[in-house]
């Protein structure tokens, strides 16, 4: 039988281990931050993309939210569903796609984003105060 053998000295030098430890602090501190605004992170996420989807031209469809936030098409129906539920987001017919669904802002839905997101980017900088502008670059070349 053969040892496992690793080029590291321990866990703290693995940078996919690092990056699963600080993924679940960052976590944390993202529900903390939504806790007092009734927000999952993927409610938040989806909410929030519509939003700055919709600053960028036409209401997107849920397709195009899902592309956008990298969510599976499936759970974002779900979600988007949850929020619409909630009076957070309008579904519509696509005039030019009878099978797609197109997403609006609801004014409780914008209030919403206008509060949730001050306490999230807050917790972010918090967060991440002991970075630089290159890591938040050194992420977006990992990034898909």
């Amino acid at each position: 039988m053969t040892a496992p053998e690793s080029r590291l000295p321990g866990p703290e030098r693995s940078p996919g281990f690092l990056l699963w430890r600080v993924t679940l602090a960052w976590q944390r501190a993202m529900r903390a931050a939504l806790a007092p605004h009734d927000l999952t992170h993927v409610q938040f996420v989806l909410l929030t993309t519509t939003w700055w989807l919709t600053r960028l031209g036409e209401p997107p469809t849920q397709r195009q939210l899902a592309d956008q936030a990298g969510t599976d098409t499936m759970m974002t129906s779900q979600v988007v569903r949850k929020l619409a539920d909630r009076g957070l987001l309008a579904r519509a017919d696509d005039p030019a796609d009878a099978r797609a669904k197109r997403l609006e802002m609801t004014p409780a839905g914008l209030e919403l984003v206008a509060k949730a997101l001050k306490d999230v980017e807050a917790a972010d900088a918090e967060f991440f105060a002991a970075t630089d502008d290159g890591f938040v670059d050194a992420l977006a070349r990992l990034g898909p």
